[in-house]
């Protein structure tokens, strides 16, 4: 994953700081972010939207799935479009206020990718 996506990543998951640092994530968070694998930004990217769906950000929640529908390669075949229309429903499910129906969705998810790749 380029230095950029990973910047965009951690500006999107851990938000501006604030007028006090000009709206950047500070620095030692970005330095972290940076050395994470593709995987674990994704991993990340669920807790993101499972913390944000207890707290019924929608706004947040969509900006999630947008960046893990963007993150997809369609080149590798079917599951890249399977995911993408899970993402899809999922995004259904949070303008329509079904919270808990994504929220299940996205917790089962977020289960297989940490145990596929053996993150925490």
């Amino acid at each position: 994953m380029a230095d950029a996506t990973k910047q965009l990543a951690a500006f999107r998951a851990y938000g501006g700081g604030g007028q006090a640092s000009g709206g950047k994530v500070p620095h030692y968070i970005e330095q972290e972010v940076m050395s994470w694998s593709k995987e674990k930004i994704i991993l990340k990217m669920y807790d993101l939207f499972i913390v944000s769906c207890k707290r019924k950000d929608v706004n947040k929640m969509s900006k999630v799935l947008i960046e893990l529908m963007g993150a997809l390669n369609f080149e590798v075949g079917d599951l890249s479009t399977r995911l993408y229309r899970l993402y899809e429903y999922c995004q259904r499910c949070i303008f329509q206020k079904k919270f808990d129906e994504a929220l299940h969705i996205i917790s089962e998810l977020r289960t297989s990718w940490a145990e596929t790749f053996e993150l925490e």
